[in-house]
């Protein structure tokens, strides 16, 4: 039995549960920028922008209600990692 299977699942002749995904795609790669600033990492850092820059950015097919709060996160992980990189420019 898989990991992700309810208890049971097997038994009662069903097919496995598909994976649920707690987060988008663009949140888990948030996640991993920050990590990697909190690592020390800031070329995986600003790769990790790149790709989130590149998915936020491009044309989609249905507009995305959370289009503005994924901007103003993308501004605000590209201003720390400034800051991070320029530690004497902060006040």
């Amino acid at each position: 039995m898989a990991a992700d299977e309810p208890e049971g699942a097997r038994q009662a002749g069903r097919p496995p549960a598909a994976p649920r995904h707690t987060r988008r795609l663009t949140d888990k790669i948030l996640i991993a920028f920050h990590h990697a600033c909190d690592q020390g990492d800031y070329e995986v850092a600003e790769e990790m922008l790149r790709i989130l820059e590149m998915m936020i950015t491009r044309r989609v097919t249905s507009p995305d209600t959370n289009r503005r709060k994924n901007m103003e996160s993308l501004v605000a992980a590209h201003e720390r990692l400034w800051l991070l990189r320029h530690p004497e420019k902060e006040s």
